[in-house]
């Protein structure tokens, strides 16, 4: 076979592997690598082949390649590596040896022919180009290796991100890029897109839209590190011209709009949009997302946005919830900085999630939640104490009430004595509503049961004699009536729950 002939085969040999090894992950490691041309080379020649460094350590080699050969060649390689040679020939004991440097970035590989006859011009010439591959496919998978250290460097900025900012600290978020700040961080405020889509999307999404810096834009998009099927979305909004803040949303920043086609154009996904709201909020953002996203699952367009009511925590005279806040979380005042945040994140994922966002073992989440529950005196697995501890944590990060410049502190009420006031009352009624819709108030009657049973589908279906499909039906129902996310532990719990306890005790 003539070399033309050769190098046409050696270049189908190439295309063909490349065809069986295409893979969409960029870090796979798949492709034309160098032992496969090594192998291919030494069957050309009849010869055994290797890829060696400066020490003499073979990287890859022919199956047969002598051991003994390398050790006979010292310090031929490394004379080599350092670029004091380009090519040797030798004879070691029974083998002719070619030794020849790849590349120009010093230390170069080696490449060593070892063969019963010297070799040819021809074969000298296919040696050096196959020699040239082997060391473009080396570099070229050097590349391969650092662009998916950056991306998996960038995910973990990204993500890092995300979980100061769901504490409520930018200026730590900003700390953390070390100059690199992303846009979102200059905005001032934010939107939180959450969107529901298969798990296997969210990595080819993340980098459709990702950028050279490791961001999206003007937003990030984040793997949730809790929910394998949520994409989180940070987004500012778009309000740059001063127009009114519904009009902002209708001019969605490009990736917003690229979100929303992508629902249009994909029966399996669904999109949930919070309100805009400062940077230090938003974990309250993420929860408007989630509350949203719920109402999108039942509706045809699958996209939805935040149109929720005032919180509770806001509603309440702000003295006299002050007070009671304050005399709550006194046993954990002085608790450290990690604890507070593990309490308030527990309140929004489970547990296993808050490991995960905070890249902590679930073991550490548990003993920090324990010595809270023992602190306060309460039971954080019953639904009732963790709105009772939400509800407290939510007025302690409200602005403090306007005073006259004299620190009067009311005496500290009690939680039904808040919740008796007339704007909590009115709140809770306008709440329930939805559920009274019902002829037959089986949905009202699940939930309340669902509640006293510590949020547990199979002891509910037990207590009202159903099956536990039909307590999660009843629960999506709701979901949607009451426009909050029921079958998640989180703030739409904690509402239901306030609500009911005011219903309760109004006359």
């Amino acid at each position: 076979m003539s070399t033309p002939q050769v190098l046409d085969e050696l270049l189908r040999q190439l295309s063909s592997r490349a065809r069986q090894d295409a893979d969409p992950d960029p870090g796979s490691g798949t492709g034309p690598d160098p032992q496969t041309l090594i192998d291919w080379l030494g069957r050309q020649l009849g010869a055994e082949i290797a890829l060696v460094d400066r020490s003499g350590t073979v990287e890859v080699s022919t199956a047969r390649f002598p051991a003994d050969v390398v050790g006979g060649l010292q310090p031929v390689p490394a004379r080599l590596a350092d670029g004091q040679l380009a090519a040797t020939a030798s004879q070691t004991g029974p083998y002719h040896v070619r030794c020849e440097a790849l590349g120009r970035r010093v230390p170069r590989p080696v490449l060593v022919v070892a063969g019963p006859r010297p070799l040819t011009r021809e074969a000298l010439a296919l040696t050096s180009h196959v020699g040239a591959l082997v060391e473009v496919v080396r570099r070229a998978r050097r590349a391969d290796d650092l662009a998916l250290r950056h991306q998996r460097a960038a995910a973990r900025l990204r993500l890092a991100i995300l979980a100061a900012l769901m504490t409520g600290e930018p200026t730590l978020a900003r700390r953390m890029t070390a100059g690199a700040v992303p846009p979102l961080l200059d905005a001032g405020r934010l939107r939180v897109h959450l969107l529901r889509c298969p798990p296997s999307h969210r990595g080819r999404l993340i980098d459709a839209y990702e950028d050279e810096s490791g961001y999206h834009g003007r937003g990030l998009m984040v793997r949730c590190p809790v929910y394998d099927d949520h994409l989180v979305c940070l987004l500012p909004p778009d309000d740059g011209a001063g127009q009114a803040d519904d009009e902002a949303h209708r001019a969605d920043d490009g990736l917003a709009a690229s979100l929303r086609a992508l629902v249009r154009d994909n029966p399996d996904y669904a999109l949930g949009i919070s309100a805009s709201v400062p940077l230090p909020a938003t974990a309250q953002a993420y929860d408007q997302a989630r509350h949203a996203l719920a109402v999108a699952c039942h509706t045809p367009e699958r996209v939805a946005d935040y149109h929720g009511r005032p919180p509770l925590a806001g509603l309440l005279p702000r003295r006299e919830a002050l007070a009671w806040a304050r005399a709550l979380l006194g046993p954990i005042r002085a608790a450290p900085r990690l604890t507070l945040d593990i309490t308030s994140l527990a309140l929004h994922f489970p547990r296993s999630g808050v490991a995960r966002l905070l890249d902590v073992s679930r073991n550490t989440v548990t003993a920090h939640l324990r010595r809270v529950q023992d602190a306060l005196g309460l039971d954080l697995r019953d639904p009732r104490s963790r709105a009772e501890l939400a509800l407290a944590l939510a007025i302690s990060d409200l602005p403090p009430p306007e005073g006259n410049g004299v620190d009067e502190r009311p005496p500290t009420p009690s939680l039904d004595a808040l919740l008796s006031t007339e704007a909590a009352v009115t709140w809770a009624r306008a709440f329930l509503q939805p559920l009274r819709s019902g002829a037959d108030h089986a949905v009202h009657r699940t939930l309340r049961a669902w509640i006293e049973a510590g949020t547990d589908a199979q002891r509910t279906a037990r207590h009202l004699g159903i099956s536990r499909a039909t307590v999660r039906a009843h629960l999506r129902t709701a979901e949607q009536l009451l426009q909050r996310t029921l079958l998640i532990p989180g703030p739409g719990t904690h509402d239901l729950v306030h609500a009911f306890r005011i219903a309760d005790r109004a006359p």
